[in-house]
């Protein structure tokens, strides 16, 4: 079997044939949050089913292609949408763009999801910047044999977030007059949504968002060495004794109304990086 390091070189190699370009910021938009690369100076479009070894997206929303260029002068590669586990994916191919990112240049990656709010002053389409999370995925991408080349056996997350970068992002709100939360992000398999006695359960381990993705790549791009700001958006209210059925219409609408939030405050906080 083809080896990651092998794979991540392929898939890198022929990238480079579209763009040479030495990303400093990995990006990754999740629903509905595609809308910012109008604001990136496009070098370079590639669609995922091109490049060796990516899987391809499958969920609402998600265009389904890597952008490569310019974004306030700061060159980046961003992911138009993800992928998730719930897809049929394993967590390993999940996580194998942020993987290629690195491997392209980046040294610090910025996510973003939308995500049901469980903390009762959540309120729908607000932004919440990720100060830790919570595991609840069924495997981990770092399970099995380590390649050191590309990160150590046992990588630690005492800060998973860059406490520098989560302070950037909060003055650059402030300054746009944007509010933003923090909050602990917790993880699920998905796809379905949970149920009241499960929402009470993540409240009570100090969940304030849930979602179904971010934690893998999160942790693929520790294991990497780069430093990482995550962004979750509202667009659902999970309170266990107020919960109504979810239509995924009004989620993509909420995801957009917060997504063109952040897509006034990432480019404010990419130019500092």
């Amino acid at each position: 079997m083809q080896g990651l390091l092998d794979r991540i070189q392929e898939a890198v190699t022929f990238i480079r044939q579209s763009w040479q370009g030495h990303p400093k910021v990995g990006m990754i938009l999740g629903t509905g949050l595609g809308g910012l690369t109008e604001q990136i100076e496009i070098q370079a479009t590639i669609p995922y089913g091109e490049i060796p070894h990516f899987p391809i997206s499958t969920a609402p929303s998600h265009a389904g292609r890597l952008v490569c260029g310019l974004l306030r002068g700061v060159p980046i590669v961003a992911m138009e949408g993800r992928f998730h586990y719930y897809e049929g994916y394993s967590l390993q191919q999940v996580t194998f763009p942020v993987r290629v990112m690195k491997a392209l240049g980046a040294d610090t990656l910025l996510v973003t999801n939308a995500a049901g709010g469980i903390n009762p002053q959540l309120e729908l389409a607000d932004l919440v910047v990720i100060e830790d999370h919570i595991n609840l995925m069924p495997d981990n991408p770092l399970r099995g044999v380590n390649d050191d080349r590309l990160g150590p056996r046992w990588p630690d997350l005492c800060e998973p977030y860059s406490r520098r970068l989560l302070g950037i992002a909060r003055t650059s709100a402030l300054e746009l007059g944007i509010h933003v939360h923090k909050g602990v992000f917790v993880a699920v398999p998905g796809p379905n949504l949970e149920t009241r006695a499960e929402y009470r359960m993540l409240k009570a381990y100090g969940a304030d968002v849930v979602g179904m993705s971010t934690v893998p790549e999160v942790l693929v791009a520790i294991h990497s060495g780069m430093q990482v700001l995550g962004f979750s958006v509202v667009t659902d209210i999970c309170l266990p004794d107020h919960l109504e059925p979810v239509e995924i219409s009004k989620i993509l609408a909420n995801a957009a109304i917060g997504g063109q939030k952040l897509a006034k405050l990432i480019p404010r906080v990419i130019e500092q990086f």
